[in-house]
Order: C-alpha cells, then sequence, then structure tokens
C-alpha cells in the first residue's frame, strides 16, 4: 500500500513539472484574439514579444496596453486574480525577464516601451505595422535652435497625409474649372489681338500653383500671364533690389508699336500699358452674353500687376489674375542674377544653361521707395522656369515617376501653403499677416531644395521629418529677417523694408506654437 501511494505521488510531481522539450500552455481569455499569420502575434507590443517555447512572464498591469488601446496590443492575456507577485513585476521592471525557459533573449520593460511609444522613439525591435502613418519625428536643425521655444514635438493626429488627402483637387471639379478658365483665355486673346494692333502678337502663358500642380484645397484661382514679344530694350536699374527696372527702347528705325506707351524721358511707361489692356478687356467681358459665360472684373488694386476677372458665382467662384508681360529673348540675362539659380548641386549645370537660355519676363509692378511707389517700373519675372523647376524637381529624372522613387518635395509645400493659409484664416489677416503670400512659401522652397539637394533627403515615407525640417529652416528665415529671391539674390523679401518685425515676429510665433502643439491648427481645416 505504501509503494503505491509512493508511486501515485511522483506520477502526480512528474505531471507538474515541465518537460525540457514542451512548455506549458499559457492560460487564455475568453476575449483573446487568435494569432494573426505572418511572423508574429498581430498587433503585440514589444513588452509583451517571447520566443517559441518561453513561458509567459509577468506583466505590469499599469503599463501594458489594455486589448482596445490604440497602440496595437490586441492580444490580450489572463493573468492570475490576485495579480502578479512584487518579486515578478520587480523583474519585468528591471528588464531581467519572468522566466530563464527557453532561448535566451533580453525581456524589454513594459513600462520603458510605454515611454518610447509616448515620446517618439523608435524600438530597435521590429514592430508590426501600424494602421496609420508615423507621426512627425523631431528634428534639430539651425532652423530651430536659433528659432528658440521649439521642442521637439511631432504631428501626431491629425496625421501629415492625412492633411495632404484633404487638399488634393478633385478631378472632376479641376477639369470644369479648367475648361471654364481655358474658354475665357482662348476668348480674350483672340478679341485683344483683332482690336488693338499693339498687342496683335500677344500670347497666353499659364503660371502660377495651378499650372505648377501644387494647388490646394479648391481649383478656384489661376494665374495668366499675357505675353507679347518686346523689341530690342534696355534695362535701367531703378533700385538696390536688383529686381525692378526701367525700360528703354533701343532705336528702330521704322519705329515700334509701342512708341504710343513711351514717357518724355523715353522710358516705357507700364501704367499706360496696363490701363490700355484692361480696358479693352472690360470691354470684351461686357460685351459677352450670359449665355457664354458670366465674368466681372474686379476693380483696380494699387500696385497690383493682375486684372481679376471672375467666373460665375460666390462660392462656386472662380478668380483669374490676367498679368501682362514683356518678353525679352535679345539680350543676357541682367548682372543682379548672375549669382541667382544655384542649382548645380541640385537638378544639374546642363539644367541650369537650359534655363539661362530661356526668355526673361517684365511685368509691370511698382517699386517702393520707402513708403512711396515708383510709378512705370518693371520687375523681372521667371514664373516660367520656377513652372519648370516645381514639375521637375528630381535630383534623378525617375524622380516620383510611376516606375520612380517618390518623394515629399511638393508635400511639404504644399502644407507649408496651408499652414500659412490657415493662421491667416484664423488671425483675420492681423498682425500683418496679410504681407506673406505663397509666394514667400515657393522662395524657401527652392532654397530648401538646394540646401537639401538628394532625393534620399526627401523621400515620401520621411514625409513628417521633412515637414519639420523643412519648417525649421522656414522659421530660420523669418528670425533672421533674410529670404533672398532665388533669381535675384540681392533682392530679401524678408527685409524690413518688405515686412516688419513685428509681423515676422508674431507668424514666427504662430508656427512655433503650431509644432509644439502638433498642429491643432489642421484640425480646423474644412
Amino acid at each position: 500500500m505504501g509503494d503505491q501511494c509512493a508511486a501515485a505521488r511522483r506520477a502526480r510531481g512528474a505531471r507538474k513539472a515541465p518537460s525540457q522539450s514542451s512548455a506549458p500552455e499559457p492560460p487564455r481569455s475568453h476575449s483573446a484574439k487568435a494569432p494573426a499569420r505572418g511572423g508574429g502575434r498581430a498587433g503585440a507590443g514589444r513588452g509583451d514579444a517571447r520566443p517559441p517555447g518561453e513561458p509567459a512572464r509577468a506583466v505590469n498591469p499599469r503599463a501594458a496596453p489594455s486589448p482596445t488601446d490604440p497602440r496595437g496590443a490586441t492580444s490580450a492575456r489572463s493573468r492570475p486574480e490576485k495579480g502578479p507577485a512584487r518579486s515578478e513585476l520587480g523583474s519585468v521592471r528591471s528588464g531581467e525577464g519572468a522566466s530563464n525557459a527557453g532561448p535566451s533573449r533580453k525581456a524589454v520593460p513594459a513600462r520603458k516601451d510605454s515611454a518610447r511609444r509616448e515620446t517618439g522613439a523608435v524600438p530597435k525591435t521590429k514592430e508590426p505595422p501600424s494602421t496609420g502613418p508615423p507621426a512627425v519625428a523631431s528634428c534639430c536643425c539651425t532652423g530651430a535652435h536659433s528659432s528658440g521655444g521649439v521642442r521637439s514635438a511631432g504631428v501626431g493626429a491629425p496625421r501629415l497625409r492625412d492633411v495632404l488627402k484633404t487638399l488634393s483637387l478633385g478631378r472632376q471639379d479641376t477639369s470644369e474649372a479648367a475648361e471654364r478658365v481655358n474658354q475665357l483665355i482662348r476668348t480674350l486673346v483672340s478679341a485683344i489681338r483683332a482690336r488693338e494692333s499693339t498687342f496683335s502678337s500677344m500670347d497666353s502663358l499659364g503660371t502660377g500653383s495651378y499650372y505648377e500642380h501644387v494647388k490646394i484645397s479648391a481649383p478656384n484661382e489661376f494665374d495668366v500671364m499675357f505675353t507679347m514679344p518686346a523689341p530690342r530694350v534696355k534695362l535701367e536699374q531703378c533700385d538696390d533690389s536688383g529686381a525692378f527696372y526701367y525700360v528703354r527702347l533701343k532705336r528702330n528705325p521704322q519705329g515700334n508699336e509701342l512708341d504710343k506707351f513711351l514717357q518724355e524721358d523715353g522710358t516705357l511707361a507700364a501704367c499706360k500699358m496696363l490701363f490700355a489692356l484692361r480696358n479693352i478687356i472690360k470691354e470684351i467681358v461686357k460685351s459677352m452674353t450670359r449665355t457664354e459665360m458670366k465674368v466681372t472684373v474686379d476693380k483696380k488694386k494699387a500696385g497690383s500687376p493682375a486684372i481679376t476677372l471672375r467666373i460665375g458665382n460666390p462660392p462656386m467662384e472662380i478668380s483669374v489674375d490676367i498679368i501682362l508681360a514683356l518678353e525679352v529673348r535679345s539680350q543676357s540675362w541682367p548682372a543682379s542674377t548672375q549669382e541667382g539659380l544655384k542649382i548645380e548641386e541640385w537638378l544639374g549645370s546642363k539644367v541650369k544653361q537650359e534655363y539661362k537660355w530661356k526668355p526673361i519676363y517684365l511685368v509691370p509692378k511698382h517699386a517702393k521707395d520707402g513708403r512711396a511707389l515708383k510709378e512705370d517700373t518693371w520687375r523681372l519675372s521667371f514664373s516660367h522656369i520656377e513652372k519648370a523647376m516645381i514639375k521637375n524637381h528630381g535630383n534623378t529624372k525617375t524622380c516620383c515617376e510611376s516606375k520612380g522613387v517618390k518623394c515629399c518635395r511638393k508635400s511639404c509645400l504644399k502644407l507649408l501653403k496651408h499652414l500659412l493659409d490657415q493662421l491667416k484664416t484664423k488671425d483675420g489677416n492681423r498682425r500683418g499677416l496679410d504681407k506673406f503670400c505663397s509666394y514667400h512659401a515657393k522662395t524657401a522652397f527652392f532654397q530648401a531644395c538646394v540646401l537639401w539637394p538628394d532625393d534620399k533627403q526627401w523621400l515620401f515615407t520621411d514625409l513628417e521629418s521633412c515637414f519639420q525640417k523643412f519648417l525649421n529652416f522656414f522659421l530660420n528665415c523669418l528670425n533672421n529677417a533674410k529670404l533672398p529671391h532665388f533669381f535675384i539674390p540681392t533682392h530679401n523679401l524678408f527685409s524690413r523694408q518688405l515686412i516688419d518685425k513685428a509681423s515676422s515676429d508674431f507668424l514666427s510665433k504662430e508656427i512655433k506654437y503650431e509644432i509644439n502643439n502638433r498642429f491643432p491648427i489642421f484640425e480646423l481645416q474644412n
């Protein structure tokens, strides 16, 4: 009898002790989900990962994510009703693991893993793919340090990729808007050529964000230059910026169609030419029947070179800015442009040479003389080259092509333009925010492309860190009051003569607030 009892006790002891070749199956809760197919459990966090054959270890109940936690821990394992022993919790926190069974691997504390997730640090072990894009990684650069007061912060929610989706133009709306604009432009150009011999060689050239494919939100604004070839001209620089000029016609024994627009001092009167073109366009629009298209002409804005037309009625209204431009082909670019267009490392010397062979354009724009405006001055325009650079922005020819690697350059530009627009909407153009425009964002974009010329520095997978880096650069320009024109480096777009310190400081403060609070303004859109 004693022998039988001893045998029974040995049998029970053998059943309790696990064998070397097998591990006990851990208890499962009724809510536990089946493991996902692939290399690991779906949504398993790092603190819960263990190699096959390793017994389940105790988990800190305060650090472990719940089954519905958005961080991805969807497979829950039950634990003893009274909870893990204090010695077990201590071993998890110290990183020693709950058991020595199975292949050797250091267990990672659940609390440390949770901290890593909150701070945005990337764990060394592989994480399962998240359901959404990652938050902005903190990026320290010159702009971040010099701007001051910007702490490392990511976008988080809403995700930048989600914001970009809201900025995409609807294909149907874009097609309809473009057709209406093209119809209006064809009508205007044809009628202008027939009515005025001076403008008989006029043609149209689409410029601006829509034609550069960086238009955001809605296809409701279009910029079109009405170009006309200029005869042989002489340019006289009128200020230190190198961007504004007086235009004189070189002698032509046969005369010139533009002679009627000459001033007494022999300079070409920009105001007279723009006034004549505006009157012709107003007459054409007035003669258009309502069945063709409803078009109105805005009142003239002081200092603006644009003739603004509006198609349709609000809120479906389309704005079209017509800009008169003289096309100058007969001479090399002015001396003020010699140190500009530094794209050798970005797009290459050959591309730069091709651009330098293109004509330059002159648009009627008043130069500033203190608080006064100089009339009959012309400003250099490189809109056609800017459009070419944005459309072909890659350091390699295959950048963003169907079979090439996608970069985030244009996405970063769209996000900065959207940020400026949202800040203007929020503050109602107070504190001088109306002095900042999309051309400032575009100029900073070109400068950033030169600073970081390689496509690998703008991978779309790194959108968040790239946008952070781009914003830091823009802040640096604001705080230093220096944003050189990309083609005319002597022309500082952020000079105190153009933008006062109070306006710059206010915009800088607003951008820093958005960075430090993960861009709440992006949640206010639409």
